[in-house]
């Protein structure tokens, strides 16, 4: 009767793995924008730095995603 148990899958699921790549550039990018945003309050520029600190939190994202869900 042992033998009609079926195996375990032991790991994230690919829908897991996706979620998980999609929180961490949106997470990145929210964060390192809030950031770029505040720093534009504070010098009283117009948007500057918001975007960079967008495209630096997009790129770290996507180094997130490589460095811990690619093989």
């Amino acid at each position: 009767m042992a033998d009609n148990q079926s195996p375990k899958k032991s790991g994230a699921s690919g829908a897991n793995t996706g979620w998980a790549a999609v929180g961490y550039l949106i997470s990145g990018i929210a964060v390192w924008g809030f950031v770029g945003w505040l720093i534009d309050r504070w010098l009283g520029t117009d948007g500057i730095a918001t975007g960079i600190g967008c495209v630096l939190g997009a790129a770290g994202g996507i180094y997130l995603v490589v460095k811990k869900l690619g093989a």
